[in-house]
């Protein structure tokens, strides 16, 4: 078999002020890392399935900062230093050791050397072009949004209790953005009265929106986390793409960043 190269990031430039982040959506498993995986692991269950073609193209202007690899080799939404975004709560870490059930997914699990280097070909790069990108945007609008776009199954018992909100909206208690920003964002999925929201509750943003979300510096960042139930035929393989949930859900999601890109020239940059 030859060997297949792919590369860690893609980046779609446009010339708006939003950028979107999709840590979780890529699938590709080098081989080296795909022969350590047990059954479990290769299975990718915690993927964000489809959420780049969730979004693509709802309004026009977006720049997207794709990650291509698959979390279980490295996870590009978490901190480098490897500390926890949930302290005192089960969580996954910067290469995970177990599925968000809490199961087993290595048959060899990674060394320290292991994760250092997959830090440096797949999490660096991945930053390195969203700080591009957001850096860029902000020179020309004088201000940045990043808009952190995440999915997840509606119950997993190991991560939360019950059933998950279908709109998790994130800011770090606010301090990731204007609250324009999360006002904004909540009025149009309150609006939505198919759907459930909440905003900072059990996912207040990862590490990409804590780390980036910087209003003083004019880059504003903001995590959506959806019910897979809102777009997916089914929660579990083959994770199917609904084509009629996904058609009433975009509309709420094109409301969401016409609004955010509507606000940035209010956001105060320069």
């Amino acid at each position: 078999m030859t060997p297949v190269t792919v590369s860690p990031v893609t980046v779609t430039r446009g010339p708006g002020p939003i950028v979107l982040g999709l840590p979780h959506t890529g699938t590709f498993v080098p081989d080296d890392v795909a022969e350590k995986l047990n059954e479990n692991g290769r299975k990718l269950a915690d993927t964000d399935w489809h959420i780049d073609q969730l979004y693509d193209d709802l309004i026009p202007g977006i720049t997207t900062v794709k990650a291509n690899v698959h979390r279980y080799v490295i996870d590009a939404n978490r901190d480098p230093s490897g500390d926890s975004l949930y302290p005192g709560q089960n969580t996954t870490t910067l290469v995970p050791l177990s599925d968000f059930d809490g199961l087993d997914i290595w048959d060899t699990r990674p060394t320290a050397d292991d994760i250092a280097a997959r830090r440096a070909a797949f999490h660096a790069p991945y930053h390195a072009a969203l700080l591009e990108e957001l850096t860029r945007v902000r020179d020309l609008h004088g201000v940045a949004i990043l808009y952190d776009c995440h999915s997840i199954r509606g119950r997993i018992p190991y991560l939360f209790e019950g059933t998950l909100p279908d709109f998790n909206i994130g800011t770090n208690m606010g301090a990731t953005c204007a609250p324009d920003i999360e006002a904004a964002t909540m009025a149009i999925c309150a609006d939505a009265k198919a759907y459930t929201t909440t905003v900072n509750g059990r996912f207040k943003g990862g590490w990409t929106t804590r780390h980036y979300g910087q209003p003083s510096q004019n880059i504003h960042a903001i995590q959506m986390e959806l019910a897979q139930s809102t777009y997916l035929t089914d929660q579990a393989a083959p994770w199917a793409y609904d084509q009629a949930k996904a058609a009433r859900l975009r509309p709420y999601l094109t409301s969401i960043l016409s609004a955010l890109a509507d606000l940035a020239p209010t956001l105060g940059g320069t």
